[in-house]
């Protein structure tokens, strides 16, 4: 039997390094668990907090998900369909449901497909750190998916049984869900993150856990546990893992580049491999800030136009943005693909 000073020997199974990893998990779980004692705390923080959360974070993020698209002539060409034409095709259909049905449509589709998204998103994360781990993960794939998605969905369905009238300020009406089946799926949800927790224990006692994919897992399990189950507050929970979810996308979505373009510039793409280069992180950031700013200012100057016309306010925009990118992110970011995992150093599969 391994000693656990000897399974720290062990390759740890970092994205990039201990900097950027302990940020990437530890730092952006301390920011938005913060975030939301704040606002529980002194609601009148909520506001503010909400504000530098779509300015620094919520639209950068969706941003940065552009430089994935069209920042170079290869992937403009590869994503021209979602550049030039899905974006339309969804804004009809968003305005359309907000004509048809109301404005609460779109504040229902969204609390549960951003459930679903940020769920979806931290699996692949967490399956790029299993990849690094250099087969150190191997705990059943049946139990981790349970203990990992049984939890968000416990979450869900206990906002559904709590039938919040308002989200994010918006109007929405929940699935009716009964508590029985919330506390069935709360013991299978604690049943599964224990039996998991105890055969992640035990690796590391055979001198085999992964400390990379431990350190995301947990922050996974207390961020999805207090934004949906801790904090009675919808909105308020959404915060804190709003505010995680956006600030992991946006140091992903750097990280991708920065490995793309790893000390190089790329003659066909030499701006964005320009930017990418680890030394001008801060030039890259700069960047997606100021598109950011020039979209979103745009988007807020067609308001008297949505009123004039008699249509349901920018929200239908705004939501339209996050649909959209709720579709191209489900598309572009699949780690089975053999480019996504050249690019991020993962092995072929």
């Amino acid at each position: 039997m391994a000693s656990i000073s000897e399974s720290m020997a062990r390759p740890v199974g970092w994205l990039r390094g201990p900097s950027f990893d302990v940020s990437f998990v530890v730092g952006t779980t301390a920011v938005a668990l913060a975030s939301g004692a704040a606002v529980v705390a002194n609601p009148k923080l909520f506001a503010p907090i909400l504000l530098l959360d779509l300015w620094l974070l919520g639209y950068h993020h969706v941003i940065a998900t552009y430089t994935r698209l069209c920042f170079d002539r290869e992937s403009f060409q590869q994503h021209r369909f979602l550049i030039l034409w899905l974006p339309f095709l969804v804004l009809g259909a968003t305005l359309g449901l907000a004509l048809g049905f109301g404005l609460w449509i779109l504040g229902s589709i969204y609390l549960y497909w951003q459930c679903f998204h940020y769920a979806r998103q931290s699996w692949g994360v967490s399956q790029v750190y299993r990849r690094k781990s250099d087969g150190l993960v191997n705990e059943n794939e049946t139990l981790t998916k349970l203990a990992f998605y049984l939890l968000p969905l416990w979450g869900i369905l206990y906002r559904s049984w709590q039938a919040p009238e308002t989200f994010l300020g918006l109007e929405v009406k929940v699935i009716p869900v009964p508590e029985m089946l919330v506390d069935v799926v709360a013991v299978a949800s604690i049943a599964t993150l224990v039996l998991w927790t105890a055969a992640r224990l035990r690796a590391f006692w055979e001198g085999r856990g992964a400390i990379a994919h431990s350190l995301y897992m947990a922050s996974h399990v207390i961020v999805f546990g207090v934004g949906y189950l801790y904090i009675e507050d919808v909105t308020y929970g959404w915060l804190v893992i709003n505010i995680w979810h956006n600030a992991q996308y946006l140091l992903f979505v750097w990280l991708f580049n920065s490995n793309r373009f790893r000390g190089k510039i790329d003659p066909k793409a030499k701006f964005l491999s320009w930017i990418s280069q680890p030394n001008r992180w801060w030039l890259y950031f700069a960047v997606c800030f100021a598109v950011t700013t020039i979209l979103y200012r745009g988007i807020d100057s067609f308001e008297a136009v949505f009123y004039s016309l008699g249509l349901p306010s920018l929200i239908v925009v705004y939501q339209a943005v996050n649909f959209h990118h709720y579709i191209v992110d489900s598309l572009i970011w699949k780690v089975r693909k053999a480019p996504i995992q050249k690019t991020l150093g993962l092995k072929q599969s």
